[in-house]
């Protein structure tokens, strides 16, 4: 874990620690855990899938974003305690394939569009888009039944930040996927 347990915790206390099993990429996990572990630190540190990225620990920039049950979180913020007996996809978890082999749609439509640079937001923002479009075609969206726009999805995506500045090429890639 990043943050330092107080002083007046000690590590062993079972009154901090709780057995949890979660399904992560398709994968029942049974794990002992710190109930002060976030979603990120037991992805990261626990499990060693290192595609959610610790950007700002605050849910400022996305780069943390992944699914629980469908839905976009920001696993920084969210404690792995709470994550019993739900759902986790990481990046990781996206392609078609068991396993991962094969690229989700919108992974093609990324590389295809030159919608990433450096890639420390990408996980984030292929997570987020993915939910997005979730809650879109299952009418959780403002936008009601009028095509998703590239302005919809710029407001839908604006909790993912891309210190690039790749952002055109995201929203096209998107807007790929949505057609």
């Amino acid at each position: 874990m990043r943050g330092a347990p107080s002083p007046e915790v000690v590590e062993d206390d079972p009154a901090v620690r709780a057995d949890i099993a979660l399904d992560v990429n398709g994968q029942e996990r049974r794990l002992t855990i710190d109930t002060r572990m976030s979603l990120l630190d037991l992805l990261r540190d626990r499990l060693g899938l290192t595609g959610a990225k610790a950007g700002c620990d605050r849910g400022h920039c996305g780069c943390c974003t992944v699914l629980v049950d469908g839905r976009r979180v920001y696993s920084c913020l969210t404690l792995a305690v709470a994550c019993a007996g739900v759902r986790v996809v990481t990046v990781e978890g996206l392609g078609g394939a068991p396993g991962g082999t094969d690229l989700h749609p919108l992974q093609e439509a990324f590389i295809a569009r030159d919608a990433f640079q450096c890639g420390f937001c990408t996980p984030g923002q292929l997570c987020s888009a993915i939910g997005m479009l979730d809650e879109v075609s299952r009418g959780r969206s403002p936008c009601g039944p009028a095509p998703l726009t590239r302005a919809d999805v710029r407001e839908r995506m604006s909790g993912n930040l891309c210190r690039c500045g790749a952002y055109q090429n995201i929203v096209a890639a998107i807007m790929d996927v949505a057609r």
